[in-house]
């Protein structure tokens, strides 16, 4: 009886085992389908409009780097400032560094499986220009790395090349190719305010060269850059019936107005060696179209209405603005450049923390929720579901 009993309970026992097996399994196969849908559901809402982000945080690492680095400047708030401890510089060179990382794994593994996506997102009128953040990023970084110099470290020429420029150059023989031969894409009818950014990746290659001591190379990018530029000021500033396409949700981006010629300025005080007549009118340029857009806050009313990734927009171009206006203060001296630059620095550190705590507070909007929240997003799924006719209609790149 007593065998019976043990023979009993010891099949009783192989039975719960098998139960205990069988249900971790169960749960094993629930999580990883919960894990693959969730990174099916960020790979086909994700765009190389995020890399927003990256740029912000790239552009506030040059600007900390520079306040902290060696200087002529001998005022008491530049003094100040310079006191910016090493640590805390590393620590945010780093978070972006890794959210650069990250951005880039997620936008690989999307052109790995959903290269349809990345295709209607480079023939889009918008999506294509944010094709350069990735490299304008890069270059930021490399800019602000607190572990080598561009004169000093051979990976600091090898990143410049493969990562940077090279991406920079081929876009630009696509988008610029096309405005002026015979492509069906004419400048008027697709240049928007991101158009600008193809400018701003040509003028912060041609800084990082010119810092390296390439200044031909450096040269031939900013002519490029520049000239493009004002072609494309002046399009968007008679503001044509083509040109304005743009939903009310990524309005933000008009903050690249101003971006562009601070970029400029300081690309050319790069090649020149000093911030000069022409970076100082630049500067001043990026400045009006700055107090032009912050008088008038009723154009971003609507934007502002519910967080998306386009709010991330703000932050970059007053980075590299205050980082002109630092310049500025160096060069021209006295309490007023300085007391500007102050306004600047802090308006820009201000936003740029409160775009982290935002985006923070509301991660699942970025990535989990429809795609009506992402006006990038929601354009580029309206065109991939488009009918033959329409994607007739459509104009098409040559």
């Amino acid at each position: 009886m007593a065998a019976v009993v043990t023979s009993h309970t010891e099949l009783q026992l192989v039975v719960d085992t098998a139960d205990a097996s069988s249900g971790g399994l169960m749960s094993s196969t629930i999580v990883a389908k919960g894990i693959k849908e969730s990174l099916i559901s960020t790979l086909t809402k994700f765009h190389a409009g995020y890399f927003r982000v990256s740029l912000s945080l790239g552009g506030q690492a040059l600007l900390w780097k520079t306040l902290r680095g060696p200087t002529d400047d001998t005022h008491t708030l530049r003094r100040t400032l310079h006191l910016f401890h090493p640590t805390a510089f590393t620590v945010l060179w780093s978070l972006s560094f890794f959210a650069l990382f990250l951005l880039s794994i997620l936008y690989l593994l999307r052109c790995l499986f959903y290269f349809k996506m990345v295709k209607e997102e480079f023939f889009h009128h918008v999506g294509v220009n944010y094709l350069f953040a990735p490299s304008i990023s890069w270059l930021l970084l490399l800019q602000s790395s607190p572990f080598f110099t561009p004169q000093t470290h051979y990976s600091y020429t090898v990143i410049w090349w493969v990562l940077a420029v090279l991406p920079i150059a081929v876009l630009d023989v696509k988008i610029y190719g096309q405005w002026f031969t015979k492509g069906k894409k004419f400048l008027s009818a697709v240049a928007n305010p991101t158009s600008q950014l193809s400018v701003i990746g040509n003028l912060v290659g041609a800084q990082a060269a010119a810092e390296m001591g390439w200044k031909e190379s450096a040269i031939g990018l900013f002519s490029l850059g520049m000239v493009h530029y004002l072609v494309l000021f002046v399009t968007l500033y008679q503001r044509l019936s083509g040109t304005d396409q743009l939903p009310s949700m990524l309005r933000p981006v008009f903050f690249l107005f101003f971006a562009a010629p601070s970029i400029a300025s300081l690309a050319w005080q790069s090649i020149a060696g000093s911030f000069d007549i022409a970076s100082k009118m630049l500067f001043f340029l990026s400045l009006f179209l700055f107090m032009s857009l912050v008088c008038r806050p009723t154009l971003f009313k609507v934007s502002m209405k519910k967080f998306n990734v386009a709010w991330w927009a703000y932050s970059f171009p007053l980075s590299v603005l205050a980082l002109a206006s630092m310049e500025y203060a160096e060069e021209v001296k006295g309490n007023t450049p300085h007391l500007l630059m102050l306004l600047l620095l802090t308006f820009s550190v201000f936003v740029s923390i409160c775009l982290v705590v935002f985006t923070l507070l509301n991660s699942k909007i970025l990535l989990f929720l429809p795609q009506c929240f992402d006006p990038i997003s929601s354009l580029i799924s309206r065109a991939m579901c488009s009918t033959p006719e329409q994607n007739q209609q459509r104009p098409q790149t040559v």
